[in-house]
């Protein structure tokens, strides 16, 4: 069935009590229980679904979207453990079963995992796999430095954190250079820093280079001409402009000394003023 696992728009091919049963494309059937109707369709109307197997393994529609389709990732969060596996929560009824043999490490309850969703040939079922370096890939050579990617966050190290990008590279942020607050499971746009030989790549939530400093200018006037004043100067803790911010005392000085020389800003002791 090649609609197991993905969102697919099927023709409604006749009503029952349960539901609706749609066409799927090799002239079988799949029910949409009546749960999810609203009850104006008609037969032929199309509806876009979701499709997996229920707690009795029988293919089943659903209008709710899960967090990852079939060979995608996402981070889950494990909602309950049992002998043989973990379960996890991608946003449906039916919880997404991650075997035992398909995990990176031991999982307890309230963990976030980052799982790929992958169908187990043997029960043609939906199952997800945490062994994430099974699916990664070392070839950089398509990324240059300074490329905007975008980024799964899904684990924090002592270095910083760990990230998904474009779901087949590893990356890290690190910890010195977050300024503003992450966390696990979010997608964030990042930069790339620095391309490494063992295919892992480094990145940071700012722009390289002279891009990084441009925005930062940009965003401090935009601050400082809200209410005509900002109470920051190079004499600032660094703390508190990261707090205020979201950026390095080093780009600070640098992104006000651009709007200085611009003749767009004032600075004096207690803080910075619009011209």
């Amino acid at each position: 069935m090649k609609e197991l696992g993905v969102i697919s728009t099927l023709p409604i091919n006749r009503f029952t009590e349960n539901g609706a049963y749609l066409q799927l494309s090799d002239s079988g059937e799949v029910l949409l229980p009546k749960r999810y109707l609203k009850g104006e369709e008609k037969e032929g109307d199309p509806v876009e679904v979701f499709v997996y197997t229920d707690s009795e393994d029988r293919p089943v529609a659903v209008t709710d979207r899960p967090v990852a389709l079939l060979d995608q990732f996402a981070v889950m969060e494990v909602k309950d453990l049992t002998a043989i596996g973990a379960f996890l929560d991608w946003g449906l009824e039916k919880d997404l079963f991650l075997p035992t043999s398909e995990m990176r490490e031991k999982v307890g309850k309230g963990d976030r995992v980052l799982a790929m969703v992958c169908l187990d040939h043997r029960t043609n079922r939906l199952v997800g796999v945490s062994k994430y370096e099974d699916f990664l890939l070392s070839d950089t050579s398509g990324f240059q430095v300074g490329q905007e990617v975008e980024a799964l966050v899904f684990d924090r190290t002592a270095l910083g954190y760990k990230v998904l990008i474009q779901d087949f590279y590893e990356g890290l942020i690190y910890e010195n250079e977050v300024f503003t607050p992450v966390q696990i499971g979010e997608s964030v746009r990042a930069f790339i820093k620095k391309l490494r030989e063992d295919g892992k790549i480094d990145v940071q939530l700012t722009q390289v280079g002279r891009q990084k400093y441009e925005e930062g200018a940009d965003f401090i006037l935009r601050r400082v001409q809200e209410n005509g004043f900002l109470p920051l100067s190079d004499k600032s803790d660094p703390e508190q402009i990261r707090n205020e911010l979201g950026m390095s005392k080093k780009q600070f000085k640098q992104c006000i000394g651009q709007l200085y020389k611009k003749k767009k800003i004032v600075i004096k002791e207690d803080g910075i003023y619009s011209v």
